[in-house]
């Protein structure tokens, strides 16, 4: 019997499968992913390095959306602006992914090349060696946090009828709608107007 034109398995099946068990679970297993694509589970671990293989590729594939010309703008302050709505776009895909991957030590060759990027975005504009992984892993506590909450509910505080809580809801009135876009403006303000004033010895 001839072999398939189109292999059964192969690293893209299992990361589309894998991401797709993410979307709507949660969370994969091996075996599910090889009961999604009908093979056997071991046929799996030929093409992959066991679960830390999967978490890697599905980092790959979920940062293969943030926009890599990003990085390349001017001045510098616009590079990061524009790559933290790009990285928070891509995750807000995928927001069940996310605990996932921060949870994982980055490994991933394409991946770390970004950050490398980024890393010398900064080192360009004067930034000091020592203030650059803090301000990276701000922001992408910024924009992982707003891509989960842009996946939450827009109403988060359900006010009881028994609990006084006058001022919380005077203020939550006040908000409007688009919560977790607003919010996320918020902070990318306060971390872009503090890395200014880092720049500038302040």
């Amino acid at each position: 019997m001839g072999r398939p034109r189109t292999p059964l398995l192969d690293r893209e099946r299992i990361t589309t499968t894998a991401l797709q068990l993410i979307d709507e679970t949660g969370d994969f297993t091996v075996p599910r992913i090889a009961r999604g694509l009908g093979v056997q589970t071991g046929s799996v671990y030929h093409h992959v390095d066991g679960r830390d293989g999967i978490v890697e590729l599905l980092r790959e594939r979920v940062c293969a959306a943030i926009d890599p010309a990003t990085l390349e703008l001017t001045p510098w302050d616009a590079a990061m602006e524009a790559w933290a709505r790009s990285y928070r776009a891509a995750f807000a895909a995928h927001p069940r992914v996310i605990p996932l991957l921060m949870t994982s030590p980055i490994r991933a060759p394409r991946v770390l090349a970004q950050y490398e990027r980024a890393v010398g975005v900064l080192l360009a504009a004067g930034f000091e060696p020592d203030t650059i992984m803090p301000l990276i892993v701000a922001l992408e506590n910024l924009v992982l946090g707003s891509a989960l909450d842009l996946a939450a509910p827009e109403a988060m505080w359900e006010l009881a009828g028994g609990t006084p809580t006058p001022r919380l809801a005077e203020a939550l009135a006040a908000a409007g709608d688009g919560r977790a876009d607003r919010a996320f403006e918020v902070g990318l303000t306060a971390f872009l107007n503090h890395a200014r004033a880092l720049r500038e010895g302040r």
